[in-house]
């Protein structure tokens, strides 16, 4: 054990680390989530930023974001495993609503000329125009 504790350091109950362990050794585990799990662990035996990094052939930056994340959403009530996805991103709303997209899918899977165009495929202008 090192004689400093970095600021995010890493304290995980016995239960906490079986799950990490758990979803390592799981093969359907996403490589990110996986990695994301080492991290911590190494966090939690007591490795610096710098030997993870070195350790798991990523960058410093990468840990020490890893480990900022991990220990601020400590104190609430979140299973590990959804600690470790990715965070939620902000985004545009939806353009078209399920019906439109439904209505889309259905002229796109039928032949074009049903619709009277003299083609035999359909473009994307082709649908464009016909959905107007």
């Amino acid at each position: 054990m090192p004689l400093w504790t970095p600021k995010n350091a890493i304290h995980l109950a016995e239960n906490e680390r079986q799950s990490l362990e758990t979803l390592i050794r799981k093969h359907k585990t996403p490589v990110q989530i996986a990695l994301r799990a080492q991290i911590i662990l190494y966090a939690d035996d007591g490795f610096g930023n710098n030997e993870i990094s070195r350790c798991l052939k990523i960058s410093v930056d990468m840990v020490r974001y890893q480990r900022k994340r991990f220990v601020d959403q400590a104190g609430k009530e979140i299973p590990i495993a959804d600690r470790l996805k990715d965070a939620q991103r902000p985004g545009a709303p939806a353009k078209f609503t399920m019906e439109q997209q439904t209505h889309l899918y259905a002229i796109a899977c039928e032949n074009p000329e049903d619709s009277e165009r003299p083609i035999s495929h359909w473009s994307a202008r082709e649908l464009a125009d016909e959905l107007v």
